[in-house]
C-alpha cells in the first residue's frame, strides 16, 4: 500500500500564498509521475498541476505562474506553492502519485490519492 499525506491547506486572503506538502509513505514502491488535483464545490475534479520523477512538470492553464510544482524524490514528497491566490482557487486540493508496487513476486502498478486538504481564499 502507497498512502499519500497532504497538508499546508488552510484560509487566505486573495493574493496570498500557501504551500502543500504530500508525502508518500509505504514499503517496495516507486513512484513515476505526482501531481496536484482540485475540486471545488458542486465541480468536477481537475488537474492543477503534475511533475514527473524526472522533474519535467505540466500545469492548468488557470495556475500558469503562479503556481509551482516541486518534488524531493528521496523523501518521496511533493509540493505546490501556490501564490497569487484568487478566490477561485477554493478548493479541496488532492495529492495523486502512480508508480509501481513491488513484492518478492510481482510488479504492480498503482495510482494512489491523498485524502484532500481544504484551500480557501478570502476576497
Amino acid at each position: 500500500q502507497v498512502q499519500l499525506v497532504e497538508s499546508g491547506g488552510g484560509l487566505v486572503q486573495a493574493g496570498g500564498s500557501l504551500k502543500l506538502s504530500c508525502a508518500a509513505s509505504g514499503s517496495g514502491f516507486s513512484i513515476n509521475a505526482m501531481g496536484w488535483y482540485r475540486q471545488a464545490l458542486g465541480k468536477q475534479r481537475e488537474l492543477v498541476a503534475a511533475i514527473t520523477r524526472g522533474g519535467n512538470t505540466n500545469y492548468a492553464d488557470s495556475v500558469k505562474g503562479r503556481f509551482t510544482i516541486s518534488r524531493d524524490n528521496a523523501k518521496n514528497t511533493v509540493y505546490l506553492q501556490m501564490n497569487s491566490l484568487k478566490p477561485e482557487d477554493t478548493a479541496v486540493y488532492y495529492c495523486n502519485a502512480d508508480g509501481t508496487y513491488y513484492t518478492e513476486i510481482s510488479a504492480t502498478p498503482y495510482n494512489s490519492w491523498g485524502q484532500g486538504t481544504q484551500v480557501t481564499v478570502s476576497s
